[in-house]
């Protein structure tokens, strides 16, 4: 693959419940990385309130490295089996925004992991791409593996 590839950043959101250990959904998170930035990625803890009062710890990251951006795109490719990448391309449109695809991955398989597409307790993910055309990102997706 290109050592240009036209992303400018992946960030990583993932929710704490007060229910869940921290350790526990942090390691969910690591998971989804790719080995090279896994042991170093560094998440900002934000403390928020649910709904009904109910703490809730927000884990952030942004990875701005392309060869670690690259790297997480094979793993992700790789990662998802051939169902989850025919429902993200066939679902691809309301995955993009101004050049940003949108991934929820399921968060429990994660923790094992495995990656999976996911609706419900989710990593959420946003990958910008330099070139922000649909059929841009659709064409490196495509490239990458991440589509069919």
């Amino acid at each position: 693959m290109s050592s240009k590839i036209p992303i400018a950043y992946i960030e990583m959101r993932v929710f704490a419940h007060a229910t869940e250990d921290l350790d526990k959904v942090l390691t969910a998170a690591h998971n989804v990385l790719p080995i090279e930035s896994a042991s170093t990625a560094v998440f900002k803890k934000t403390d928020l309130t649910g709904h009904h009062g109910n703490p809730i710890t927000l884990l952030e990251a942004r990875i701005k490295s392309r060869k670690v951006a690259q790297a997480f795109l094979e793993k992700l490719a790789s990662g998802l089996s051939i169902m989850d990448k025919e429902m993200l391309g066939s679902e691809i449109v309301q995955h993009l925004e101004k050049g940003n695809l949108y991934i929820r991955l399921d968060k429990q398989s994660a923790y094992l992991g495995e990656l999976k597409l996911g609706s419900t307790d989710t990593i959420h993910l946003r990958m910008h791409f330099l070139k922000p055309s649909a059929e841009d990102v659709i064409g490196i997706c495509r490239r990458f593996g991440l589509l069919p």
